[in-house]
């Protein structure tokens, strides 16, 4: 069995928007404060509250539509698969409200794609949006190494045990029987 055709978009569109967060992220934070800056502020902040929208999206839909049962592997991979899968959702959950909560201890208004403004989680305090942008940018890496060590082992069921693990989650490949041996 492979993911559905929802489950494989909202996996990439996910994917694709941590990229861009993620470039966002490491170039907003050198450029000088400027309006370029803000926009650039703007988008990250509307990547992040997409992206935490998306994986609601995706409990919700893994409830109505389960994902196929894992492929044979050692119980090792296979408890270390689930416990970097659930650290990226629960990571994809908690960075997008640090970064609104960030935001709000800075006193700048979180507007999602210029039309609906947040509201504010905490008033405006100027130590405790330092800290929280000191764990906002902690998680984001930590982020970063679990999305890693997903894609390494994505590759490594590819390349080196040659099983289906990777092809049933690329979009437009169909996974065959023979696959699944």
């Amino acid at each position: 069995m492979q993911y559905g055709a929802l489950a494989k978009l909202l996996h990439w569109v996910t994917f694709l928007l941590l990229i861009g967060s993620f470039a966002l992220g490491f170039a907003m934070v050198d450029l000088p404060v400027s309006p370029k800056r803000l926009q650039w502020y703007s988008y990250h902040k509307w990547i992040g509250v997409t992206m935490f929208l998306l994986v609601i999206i995706r409990f919700g839909w893994r409830l109505i539509s389960p994902p196929p049962p894992p492929l044979r592997m050692p119980h090792w991979q296979r408890s270390l698969a689930q416990a970097v899968h659930a650290a990226i959702y629960v990571l994809l959950l908690v960075i997008p409200l640090t970064g609104w909560v960030t935001s709000s201890a800075y006193g700048f208004k979180t507007v999602y794609l210029k039309l609906i403004t947040l509201p504010d989680l905490v008033g405006r305090n100027k130590e405790l949006a330092k800290q929280l942008s000191e764990v906002h940018e902690l998680l984001g890496f930590a982020l970063l190494v679990l999305v890693a060590l997903h894609v390494v082992g994505a590759i490594k069921h590819h390349l080196i045990d040659r099983d289906a693990t990777l092809k049933r989650m690329l979009p437009f490949v169909k996974v065959t029987e023979r696959d699944l041996r």
